[in-house]
């Protein structure tokens, strides 16, 4: 069976998309970029016109939200529960905190602004970047260089949620981040819809977050695992493969990282102490029935640490941890 695939640039990541028919892959493509567009719209922090940066405005307020959003927090919510907390969307706060408050190819090119005495703000961007809206552009200036220590995120049960109806109040004084939910909703989402379109198999990859659809080559997908998943198929760590309508999503510590005050933080946050957790995983992988599923997972294992494996075993989800050392610990049902 023939494939062809396509990449591009969206929502600060990777996108790339292959399908099992040549024919099919400018309208595949043309419906994945409707749906990143669409994503990004509802869900991005960084932009100021987004559903999301409007809702933060409306605090204390009851909101309608759009069909797209509530999807998108009904599905955090969800993760937040299901993971017992540990992926939180209240930490919209923390992650700010720890200066991660624009497009991460801003965040990673700044000088660290404790160490420089200064917050970088909107002057640190070009005349164009602060015209135009997008996901590489930040909502707000960093985080003060002297801010408080960290605190625990005020807590997903503290968002008022009526997805019958789509109304939603939001406490002041707390800030969504609805980054890794909604980037694997976007996989889930576009590889379904390009399925049933154009009617072949698909994989639908944003930046480590997989999703097949429909019929798979022979033997599966074969996907490439490593730490920088934009040099995995160069240089794999291993490799599996990813059948119909399944999924696999990593998370790890490795490439969105950065300095600040003094020491090196990444994006992945602790919603019970507000900061980044004790490294023990650099990579976690996880394969399941939705990207959704599989992103909480694989990012709830790196804020466990070394509970992660039996908390992993316990809820059936083939995983594969590498530590922060090399060492390598997989979970019942992940392929040898």
């Amino acid at each position: 069976m023939t494939t062809a695939a396509t990449a591009f640039r969206a929502l600060g990541t990777t996108a790339e998309l292959l399908v099992t028919d040549p024919a099919r892959l400018g309208a595949a493509t043309e419906l994945l970029h409707g749906e990143l567009a669409a994503i990004d719209l509802a869900c991005s922090r960084f932009r100021p016109d987004s559903e999301i940066s409007r809702l933060h405005e409306a605090a204390g307020r009851q909101v309608r939200v759009s069909p797209l959003l509530a999807e998108a927090l009904g599905v955090a919510l969800r993760a937040a529960r299901v993971s017992d907390g540990l992926v939180d969307l209240t930490v919209g706060d923390a992650v700010r905190e720890l200066g991660y408050d624009r497009d991460f190819a801003k965040v990673a090119g700044r000088v660290d602004a404790a160490e420089a005495g200064r917050a970088p703000g909107a002057a640190d961007l070009t005349a164009s970047e602060r015209a135009v809206g997008g996901s590489d552009l930040a909502a707000a200036p960093a985080a003060a260089a002297d801010s408080a220590s960290p605190k625990p995120a005020p807590g997903w049960h503290r968002v008022l949620f009526d997805p019958v109806r789509r109304l939603v109040v939001l406490p002041r004084g707390v800030r969504l981040d609805l980054g890794a939910t909604a980037k694997a909703l976007a996989a889930d989402r576009a590889a379904r819809r390009i399925h049933s379109v154009v009617g072949c198999g698909t994989l639908v990859n944003l930046g480590g977050d997989l999703r097949a659809a429909g019929r798979p080559p022979a033997g599966g997908w074969q996907v490439a695992l490593a730490d920088d998943h934009a040099g995995a198929v160069a240089s794999p760590d291993a490799t599996v493969a990813l059948h119909r309508d399944f999924a696999l999503a990593s998370s790890g510590i490795t490439r969105r990282r950065w300095r600040r005050g003094g020491r090196t933080v990444h994006h992945i946050v602790d919603p019970r102490t507000g900061d980044v957790p004790e490294p023990r995983w650099r990579t976690a992988s996880v394969a399941a029935k939705s990207t959704v599923d599989a992103n909480t997972a694989a990012t709830a294992a790196i804020v466990l640490g070394a509970a992660a494996p039996e908390w992993l075993a316990r809820r059936r989800l083939p995983a594969r941890l590498v530590g922060v050392g090399g060492d390598v610990v997989t979970t019942p049902g992940w392929p040898s």
